[in-house]
């Protein structure tokens, strides 16, 4: 047999890509477009800067013959891996191809994935996965939950190392949720469901009828499970998201996060003056103070619509990426719960891992009482929040806008788990508790002998709130360092960065502390 020329080897090299990049086949594509969502590739060409991205791995075939799938053709294995820029910067990304094969996950179509996130570990470079499958391959039965082992496993190594975002854009279901999980992020679109187990299976074991959005839409994970920190309206939403984010982020644990040069003012701002209501029963939005204080209004917001009570999220102050974490008064008086406690822990342990400044804005009336919640284990949650600030070294700057009760002050990053700076405004209350429940205490004897107990008990709530319920007694103990006008906090946290910018702090070596999980 001759040999073929080196035009008919490249003719072949040609038709061959085209087949792979033509997925599961034309009809195929056409249908998943017709649903709403992107294709595999689409979403990476979406995602990357034009024409930066180089795919790996793209002519990587199963080895299964059981069940039908000798001679089974399934381009890229269902998955397109490689590396790209975003922003000009260095990332790697798998993207999971529901027209080939559902997107299931064999034992191939895993070490792909795993190989480009070991790239990205080695490259000091985020990883980004899209997600989109049927689940584990069945057909290749224990390889492909070996695969997916492998998977989780790799997810670990880059923990903490490099910052790990999925997309969900379709459906994850079964052990693929759990690599999503694993990630720092999700964004999960509203075309896409997520769960471990499926509507029928709960309804034959449980006898529930639950529909899927209800089981595992995005609604569900972000307001009751608070599994997912994002929802997009559709595929093209959750990779202009995913940009947003990976703008405030370091490409890795050895990096600051990336500043964004500009002309800043610290001009003060008197509406800040007027933005807590002197009514301290009164609510207001805590989001309002942020738009204030962080350039240009510009607040991405984690977890929105999850423990609401608590506001987490990115901003920058003059050009420097910050995370902030706010009590919301004007939801449940902006107390710390269960899950309001998980969500906050969890995000100061990220701005840690990778280096970004912690900004605390406090107005927290304590930790919420009940039944419930002690039954929950609001004391285990709790301390999540005195073990993250407490272990990080991040430079922690806090704010104290009004109210500041109790445990919860502490909580929420006081002197004492280690803040760098302190400042209150002039409406702050720092004390044990209020001044109604404490003046019940301090002067029970003196209003239980009143003849007007209304009048007296007023007397002594007012008493209290002089002698206590401000922020003087803290800054005079130097547990405040300095009582500033609210027009100025501005100026005061950009300067305080600044100034904290090269902070080192060591700590006692070990491999790792124990937070109460």
């Amino acid at each position: 047999m001759p040999m073929k020329s080196m035009d008919l080897r490249i003719a072949e090299l040609r038709r061959k890509r085209e087949q792979i990049f033509n997925g599961g086949g034309a009809d195929k594509l056409e249908k998943h477009r017709a649903s709403g969502k992107l294709t595999a590739r689409e979403r990476i060409s979406a995602l990357v800067d034009p024409g930066s991205f180089l795919e790996t791995g793209c002519f990587a075939q199963h080895r299964a013959t059981m069940f039908g799938m000798a001679g089974k053709e399934a381009p890229a294995d269902g998955v397109v891996t490689g590396s790209a820029a975003i922003g000009g910067r260095l990332v790697h990304v798998a993207s999971q191809d529901f027209t080939v094969l559902g997107g299931s996950a064999g034992e191939l179509h895993s070490h792909k994935v795993s190989d480009v996130m070991l790239q990205s570990l080695k490259t000091g470079s985020p990883f980004i996965f899209i997600n989109d499958s049927g689940g584990a391959r069945v057909q290749e039965g224990i390889d492909s939950l070996s695969g997916y082992g492998l998977v989780f496993y790799t997810n670990v190594m880059l923990s903490g190392v490099v910052p790990q975002i999925s997309l969900i854009c379709g459906p994850c279901a079964g052990g693929a949720a759990y690599s999503p999980a694993l990630t720092d992020f999700i964004i999960q679109t509203r075309k896409a469901h997520m769960f471990i187990t499926g509507p029928n299976v709960i309804k034959q074991v449980t006898g529930e009828n639950v529909t899927m959005d209800e089981l595992g839409g995005p609604d569900a994970h972000m307001a009751r499970s608070g599994v997912i920190h994002f929802i997009a309206e559709d595929d093209r939403q959750a990779v202009l998201i995913c940009q947003k984010l990976l703008s405030f982020l370091p490409s890795n644990n050895l990096e600051d996060p990336p500043e964004a040069p500009g002309n800043y003012h610290c001009d003060p701002d008197p509406e800040l003056n007027g933005i807590v209501p002197a009514d301290g029963k009164k609510g207001y939005d805590v989001r309002e103070v942020i738009f204030r204080i962080v350039d240009n209004a510009d607040f991405l917001e984690v977890q929105a619509g999850h423990a609401p009570n608590l506001v987490i999220g990115f901003a920058r102050i003059y050009g420097r990426a910050v995370g902030v974490i706010g009590n919301q008064p004007s939801v449940q008086a902006g107390v710390l719960d269960i899950d309001a406690s998980s969500k906050g822990a969890r995000f100061i342990r990220f701005c840690n891992a990778f280096n970004i400044p912690l900004v605390t804005l406090v107005d927290v009336p304590g930790f919420l009482p009940g039944v419930a919640q002690e039954h929950n284990g609001i004391i285990r949650h709790g301390a999540k929040m005195l073990f993250a600030y407490s272990a990080a070294t991040v430079p922690k700057i806090t704010v104290v806008l009004r109210k500041a009760y109790g445990g919860a002050y502490l909580a929420m990053c006081g002197k004492d788990l280690g803040a760098d700076r302190v400042y209150a405004w002039p409406t702050a209350e720092i004390a044990v508790m209020g001044a109604e429940g404490a003046a019940e205490i301090v002067f029970k004897k003196e209003i239980s002998e009143a003849v007007d107990k209304t009048k007296k008990r007023q007397e002594m709530i007012e008493k209290y709130r002089e002698v206590f319920a401000n922020p003087y007694v803290a800054a005079g103990r130097r547990l405040v360092d300095d009582i500033i006008e609210p027009a100025e906090t501005r100026k005061y946290i950009a300067q305080s960065l600044e100034y904290l910018h090269t902070k080192r702090e060591l700590r006692p070596g070990k491999k790792h502390g124990l937070i109460p999980l």
